[in-house]
């Protein structure tokens, strides 16, 4: 790819959280973390929480790879594989409903849900989530973290660590909304205790089947959804007796719905959408 070629692309969005998509089967791209930073751009590129390329796999019917805006990879983004899965589906490259993804978070289990033709809301088996200290990553002894005290700067918080196969906290606030995340997202981010950053995210448990929250992604700040996140924070909710094991998410961009199934497995429904398409011509 040179920067005269002109690269087609098409921009999707799950619940507001956007990102620009590239079919490897079209173009090839030689650097994605530079081009996720020029693409991501709001006021001098196409403007986007990432980039996702999709292309073959030896492992499933398709693969995914992400770049957060900042240009780091991240393995996985419950979101984004919604929409991969929509593009696959309504494009004809999968002929059936249910199907596979390949992410670095592992293979994802796939079931689309059609509406005139068209999918519309996306089913995704999300795996287990992982439990132990060392899954997120985080430093410290090993065993669950659930509502442990994190310091920062004189500052505490009370933190509930999951992983689902990239690293996520839960702090519980009595209302999102009003909450400084634009201040205490990067902080907690960045913290020492996550050698490899962490995403973060900040919850209202309104009852026992319905919560609200904001996110903090990590490498990408805060954004309008976040589907692992999501699921993070019902388990959370779940860990810390405040929930049900399956709740109504509302997300700043929209909601999802989560269950944490007897099996120990966590299933995101949520919908999406097609936005435009474009070529772009890199820098």
């Amino acid at each position: 790819m040179s920067s005269e070629q002109s690269i087609p692309f098409i921009k999707m969005q799950g619940i507001g959280n956007d990102y620009v998509y590239i079919d490897e089967k079209v173009c090839s791209v030689s650097d994605p973390s530079a081009l996720s930073i020029q693409l991501s751009n709001r006021h001098t590129g196409i403007g986007s929480d990432g980039l996702i390329l999709i292309g073959p796999s030896e492992s499933a019917d398709a693969r995914m790879q992400m770049w957060n805006a900042d240009g780091s990879q991240a393995q996985m983004c419950g979101n984004g594989i919604r929409c991969v899965a929509k593009y696959l589906a309504d494009s004809g490259q999968v002929s059936t409903n249910t199907f596979t993804i390949e992410t670095l978070g592992g293979v994802k289990n796939i079931e689309v849900h059609r509406q005139g033709g068209d999918v519309k809301q996306v089913s995704v088996d999300m795996g287990l989530p992982g439990l132990d200290r060392a899954d997120i990553p985080m430093v410290g002894p090993p065993g669950r973290v659930i509502e442990e005290e994190l310091e920062q700067s004189g500052e505490r918080w009370q933190i509930t660590a999951v992983s689902m196969g990239n690293p996520h906290i839960v702090v519980f606030v009595d209302d999102p909304r009003s909450y400084p995340v634009e201040s205490v997202g990067p902080i907690l981010e960045s913290h020492p205790s996550f050698p490899q950053r962490t995403n973060v995210h900040f919850a209202q448990i309104i009852h026992s089947q319905e919560i609200r929250m904001r996110a903090w992604e990590r490498g990408s700040g805060e954004t309008q959804a976040c589907g692992t996140g999501a699921c993070a924070v019902l388990v959370a909710g779940a860990l810390t007796q405040r929930t049900e094991r399956q709740a109504k998410i509302h997300l700043p961009g929209g909601e999802l719905q989560i269950e944490w199934l007897p099996s120990g497995r966590i299933r995101m429904t949520g919908p999406a959408v097609e936005v435009f398409r474009g070529t772009f011509r890199p820098r």
